[in-house]
């Protein structure tokens, strides 16, 4: 996959390098700023799966 988007871009290897580092910075903005918040009402990050069983302990 690299060595394709390697002989896709234009120019020489300096420019090639500074797109593909572009690129790699609008796909982590895109996931972190649309991707992720979709996704993370379906992830299981804010069920608690201990459960205080200790004398005192509220239910």
């Amino acid at each position: 996959m690299y060595g394709a988007l390697w002989r896709l871009l234009p120019g020489p290897a300096w420019l090639r390098v500074l797109l593909l580092a572009v690129l790699a910075a609008v796909v982590v903005v895109v996931l972190f700023r649309w991707a992720f918040p979709a996704i993370a009402p379906y992830m299981p990050f804010d069920d608690q799966t201990v459960v205080d069983t200790s004398p005192g302990a509220t239910p």
